[in-house]
C-alpha cells in the first residue's frame, strides 16, 4: 500500500460526496470520499492526513503530454523493477516518496520500462483513501 503524509488543504462537500485536497510537500493530491458525511465532518483544513492507495491502482505513463482527468500525478525515476511472468512491480522515486505500481509484464515490456526511466504514476481521486488518524 502506498502512503503519503500531508496536510488537508481544502474540503468540498456536496451531499454524500466529499473532495479533499491534501498537500504533500509542494504537491497537492485529491481524494474523493463517497458516503456518510458525518465521517468527514470533523476534518479541518490544516489537519494532518494520510493518503493511501493500492499499488494496483497506479497506472504508469512515459512521455505523457496533454491534459487528462486524473487529478493525482506522480512524476519520478524508476528505482526498482521486479518482473514476473504475469505482473511487474515498478517502484519510482517521486518528490521524496517512493511510489509502487503493479502492472502487467506485457505492459512493462511494451513500454520498455527500465531502471532510471522517467515515468508518471496516475491515480484517480476515487481510488485514494484518506485518514486523519495517523496510526503508526
Amino acid at each position: 500500500m502506498n502512503r503519503l503524509i500531508g496536510k488537508i488543504a481544502a474540503i468540498e462537500t456536496c451531499g454524500s460526496v466529499t473532495l479533499v485536497d491534501v498537500e504533500v510537500g509542494s504537491k497537492r493530491y485529491s481524494a474523493t470520499i463517497l458516503g456518510n458525511g458525518e465521517a468527514t465532518s470533523n476534518w479541518e483544513v490544516g489537519a494532518s492526513a494520510a493518503l493511501l492507495f493500492k499499488e494496483t491502482e497506479v497506472a504508469l505513463a512515459k512521455n505523457l503530454t496533454g491534459m487528462i482527468s486524473l487529478r493525482n500525478r506522480f512524476r519520478g525515476v524508476v528505482s526498482a523493477l521486479e518482473s514476473g511472468k504475469v505482473l511487474t512491480k515498478v517502484s519510482f522515486d517521486a518528490d521524496a516518496a517512493t511510489i509502487t505500481s503493479i502492472i502487467t509484464t506485457r505492459s512493462a515490456q511494451a513500454m520498455h520500462i527500465a531502471l532510471g526511466d522517467v515515468v508518471e504514476g496516475l491515480v484517480k481521486a476515487n481510488e485514494m483513501t484518506l485518514t486523519s488518524q495517523l496510526a503508526e
